[in-house]
């Protein structure tokens, strides 16, 4: 009898500074998945493809918006956007903010998240961040507990941060110091 082996599983995190066909529909997919598990970065519902393509075309051509994308065995299986602050914002321009974060459901538990996360913190870098910060609903624990093992410090809460099938909704936030 042959021994039974694992399949080794390919993850790696890569900033995308352009979107083919095929990137596209698996940033839908996964942002469609994503928002139906409760963590679609403000979506309640999926909206139409139509909107998710236009949405995700738009998010490239942002200049102070980064996407950084996590690949499972060359899918597309998660997504973050480092935002850093406009040319007017000289105050804050060393803080950037984390935006967007999600793991589709079916890829969670491979390290793909931590790995997004830090290829975010070494894009802000070497693009002159001393800080990042974000912001998360209160009701994603696996989130928290993610940010909070990277470092992440909760320094504050908004209690009316959203509002969701009626219910209001606590945000947290938290910062990190890269620099």
């Amino acid at each position: 009898m042959k021994p039974k082996t694992e399949k080794k599983i390919n993850i790696k995190a890569e900033l995308l500074s352009e979107i083919n066909k095929t990137d596209l529909a698996d940033l839908c997919s996964v942002t469609e998945e994503a928002i139906k598990d409760g963590g679609g970065f403000g979506w309640i519902n999926p909206p139409p493809r139509e909107t998710l393509k236009k949405y995700w075309k738009g998010v490239v051509l942002i200049k102070n918006r980064k996407l950084i994308v996590g690949r499972l065995d060359g899918v597309i299986a998660g997504t973050l956007q480092l935002v850093m602050q406009p040319p007017n914002n000289e105050a804050q321009s060393k803080i950037f903010n984390i935006s967007s974060q999600f793991v589709a459901p079916w890829a969670r538990g491979y390290g793909l998240a931590k790995l997004i996360i830090d290829e975010a913190e070494s894009i802000g870098l070497e693009n002159g961040a001393n800080f990042i910060q974000l912001d998360v609903r209160e009701t994603q624990d696996a989130a928290i507990q993610l940010f909070k093992s990277k470092g992440y410090e909760r320094w504050g809460t908004n209690p009316n941060y959203a509002q969701v099938k009626g219910k209001k909704i606590k945000g947290l936030y938290f910062s990190k110091k890269i620099k």
